[in-house]
C-alpha cells in the first residue's frame, strides 16, 4: 500500500467516523508498510495505538479491504525515541485541529496529551471576560514558588479554558525542558486508571502520576459519579500537593456546582485559586476575529475582506469563540474557492446556518425547565402555587431570566407562571436584581443558567 492509497482510505474514514474522531484519532496515524497482509502504522504512544485498535480497528480494516488492499490485520507501534504524545482531547470545535506538537519530557511513558501550536499565550486574545484567568495562568506558567494550588479554571464551551492550559504547558516546558508536565483530559485519566486495574499495573499507574512536576487535568467534571476514579484522583491530588507540585484543573462549572463530585474533592479544588472565564463580550469577539483574519489573509494570499464584515459577525455570533472561529474559517475558504471578495452579502449567504442558529430564541418554557433541573425541583411546583422559599426563589430566578432573555411582556410571563399578575413578576425580577449584587450563589446560578440556555 502506498501513501497515496492510505490517503484515499483516510478520506473515506473521515466521512465514516466524523470530523472530530478523524482529527483526534485517524489523522495522527502514520502509515509504515504493508507486508504479508499486515498493515503497520506508527503512533505517538502505545496508549493511542491501543485506543485506535479497539475503537476504530475494524473500520480501518474494512475500508482498506474495500479499496482492494490485501489486509488481514493491523499493527500499531511507537517509533524509537519518540517524544511523549497521546491522542488529543475529543472536541466539539468547529475549527480544524492543528497538528499537535510534542511537549519535551524526560520520559516517553508520561501519559499526557499533545499540545497544539496555536494554543499559546501569544495567540490568546485577552478581554475583560477572561483577563483574570489569563493573568493567573501567566503567573503559574512563570514557574517559581507554587502559589495557586490548584489553579481551577471554569467556564462554558469555547471560552478558552483548554487554550490557557495548553499555553501554560507550552510556557513551562519552554522555560524548563526537563520539567515533567502532564496534560490530559479527565476521561484519559479515567481510561488509564481502568486500564491499570485490568492489567494489574496499579503500582505503575500510581508511580507514573505521582512522579510528575505539573499535573493538568481538563474537564474534571467527567469523573463525577465515578467512585473508584474519584478515589484515585483524590489520592493523586493529595500526593502531589504534599510534594508542592503544581496542579491545574479545568471544568465547565465551579467546583461546588459539579454534581456527584465527592465533597472532599470539591473542598480540595476550592482550596486554591478558582477563576471563572465569563462569556465573551462584543469587544473580545471582535478582537478574536481580527486576530484570526490577519492569519487567514496570509494563508489565502491577501484575500480582501470588506469593512463591516467582522463587526457583523461579532454582533451576530455570540455563542462561543469556537463557533466564531469556525465561521470565519469557512468564510475565507468559501471566498477563496469561488474567487470572490468577502462582503457582507457573501457572509450572509455562506454562514446562513450558523447565523440562524445564533438567532435561536430562548423560550419561557425552556427557561422554566432548565431552572427546575438546576434547583432539582418539579416543574409543576415551579409554576404552581407553592410559596415556600425553596420553590419561590427558583421561581423568581426563572422570571428574571424570562424577562431578560425573551421578548415576552411581564403579563405574558405571568400567565406562563400559573397565571400570576404582572406585578408579581415585576417584584420577582426586582428581588433577583437586588440579590445578585450581594449573594454570590445567586449570581453564579444566573450566570450558569444563562450560559446553559445560550449554548
Amino acid at each position: 500500500m502506498t501513501s497515496e492509497e492510505w490517503g484515499l482510505v483516510r478520506n473515506k474514514l473521515q466521512k465514516s467516523v466524523g470530523q472530530n474522531n478523524y482529527t483526534n484519532w485517524i489523522e495522527p496515524l502514520e502509515f509504515a508498510d504493508l507486508d504479508n497482509g499486515v498493515a503497520r502504522f506508527l503512533v505517538p504512544t502505545n496508549f493511542m495505538g491501543n485506543w485506535v485498535d479497539r475503537n476504530f480497528g475494524d473500520k480501518i480494516l474494512r475500508q482498506m479491504i474495500g479499496e482492494g488492499l490485501k489486509v488481514s490485520r493491523l499493527e500499531f507501534s511507537v517509533p524509537a525515541k519518540t517524544a511523549r504524545m497521546t491522542p488529543p482531547l475529543p472536541t466539539t470545535s468547529q475549527t480544524p485541529t492543528a497538528t499537535p506538537t510534542t511537549t519535551p519530557s524526560s520520559s516517553d511513558d508520561l501519559p499526557g496529551a499533545p499540545l497544539y501550536d496555536r494554543f499559546t499565550f501569544d495567540n490568546f486574545v485577552v478581554g475583560k471576560p477572561n483577563e483574570l484567568a489569563h493573568a493567573a495562568a501567566r503567573r503559574v506558567a512563570e514557574g517559581g514558588p507554587v502559589t495557586f494550588n490548584p489553579l481551577f479554571l471554569y467556564g462554558g464551551v469555547g471560552l478558552g479554558k483548554t487554550h490557557l492550559m495548553h499555553a501554560i504547558a507550552h510556557e513551562m516546558t519552554t522555560r524548563n525542558p526537563e520539567l515533567r508536565v502532564v496534560y490530559l483530559s479527565a476521561e484519559q485519566f479515567m481510561y488509564r486508571f481502568v486500564q491499570a486495574i485490568r492489567e494489574k499495573q496499579m503500582m505503575d499507574f500510581k508511580q507514573l502520576f505521582r512522579s510528575v512536576d505539573v499535573l493538568m487535568v481538563d474537564d474534571v467534571q467527567f469523573i463525577a459519579g465515578k467512585d473508584s476514579t474519584q478515589e484515585e484522583f483524590f489520592h493523586t491530588f493529595n500526593a502531589l500537593v504534599d510534594q508542592n507540585k503544581q496542579i491545574i484543573i479545568s471544568a465547565d462549572r465551579a467546583p461546588g456546582e459539579i454534581k456527584d463530585l465527592e465533597d472532599r474533592i470539591k473542598s480540595r479544588l476550592q482550596c486554591g485559586l478558582v477563576v471563572d472565564l465569563h462569556p465573551t463580550d462584543y469587544e473580545l469577539r471582535l478582537g478574536v476575529l481580527q486576530n484570526k483574519a490577519n492569519g487567514y489573509r496570509e494563508q489565502y494570499n491577501g484575500l480582501v475582506i470588506a469593512d463591516g464584515v467582522l463587526e457583523f459577525l461579532a454582533h451576530r455570533i455570540s455563542t462561543n469563540v469556537r463557533v466564531l472561529e469556525g465561521a470565519l474559517m469557512r468564510l475565507f475558504a468559501f471566498a477563496s474557492l469561488v474567487g470572490r471578495e468577502i462582503t457582507l452579502e457573501l457572509a450572509q449567504d455562506c454562514l446562513g446556518d450558523i447565523l440562524r442558529a445564533s438567532d435561536r430564541k430562548v423560550t419561557v418554557e425552556e427557561i422554566q425547565r432548565k431552572v427546575s433541573e438546576h434547583y432539582n425541583i418539579r416543574l409543576s411546583d415551579l409554576i404552581g402555587p407553592k410559596r415556600v422559599r425553596t420553590i419561590a426563589r427558583p421561581r423568581q430566578v426563572a422570571m428574571y431570566l424570562a424577562k431578560h432573555m425573551t421578548s415576552r411582556s411581564l403579563p405574558e410571563i405571568g400567565r406562563r407562571f400559573g397565571g400570576r399578575d404582572h406585578t408579581t413578576v415585576m417584584h420577582g425580577v426586582k428581588r433577583i436584581d437586588e440579590l445578585k449584587g450581594v449573594d454570590d450563589q445567586i449570581a453564579e446560578d444566573l450566570e450558569l443558567l444563562r450560559r446553559t440556555l445560550e449554548a
